[in-house]
């Protein structure tokens, strides 16, 4: 399989996103991560579609990966530091949030 494959089940679990289908969602997103383990946009997609489902162990979870693959992305660690709190890991939360706004920081300086 090829990584246009893999884009393709990330705009499907996308489309499905929208449409509040996150258990769909889920389903098209394990399929690009089976033909791309290192796709950390499909991560951090994922990370919010269990938040909606308020299945926040496996949202921190994915978010985890998404910041592991993209760890450039500020929205990645803020997420990340959002899904933190929602447990009640606060300095973690905090950690993330301070590296996020640094990351952001440097994109709007250059």
């Amino acid at each position: 399989m090829s990584q246009e494959q893999a884009i393709s089940f990330y705009k499907t679990g996308m489309s499905k996103f929208v449409q509040q289908d996150f258990n769909g969602a889920i389903n098209e997103f394990k399929e690009a991560i089976l033909i791309k383990p290192d796709y950390g946009d499909v991560y951090q997609a994922m990370a919010h579609c269990y938040e909606k489902l308020e299945d926040f162990d496996s949202a921190l979870k994915y978010a985890k990966h998404a910041v592991e693959y993209n760890p450039g992305d500020f929205l990645a660690h803020t997420s990340l530091s959002m899904f933190y709190q929602r447990k009640g890991l606060i300095a973690e939360a905090e950690k993330e949030k301070e590296l996020a706004a640094k990351l952001q920081k440097k994109i709007t300086n250059l």
